[in-house]
């Protein structure tokens, strides 16, 4: 029985955070700056209080696939100049 109203209750919180209003912005904002790794904790507060949990999630793997391109790019672009030749 108590296995049922956790169940329940995590159920009720995780629609209660996806009906979050916070808009796309201020997570792609807070995704960088975990990206950074510098955060206030009052900051980080306002974010999990305000923020979209599946927000975070897409902004999260469109962050680190931008990243991960990036990379790439710089690696074929220092590759392409001979600057890794020796």
């Amino acid at each position: 029985m108590a296995d049922k109203d956790v169940g329940n209750q995590v159920g009720n919180d995780l629609k209660q955070a996806v009906q979050r209003k916070g808009s796309f912005l201020q997570t792609l904002k807070a995704v960088a700056w975990s990206f950074f790794g510098v955060r206030k904790s009052s900051g980080y507060a306002e974010d999990v209080a305000r923020i979209n949990p599946v927000h975070v999630i897409v902004a999260g793997l469109l962050a680190a696939l931008l990243f991960v391109l990036g990379l790439v790019w710089l690696v074929q672009w220092i590759v392409g100049s001979g600057a890794a030749a020796s």
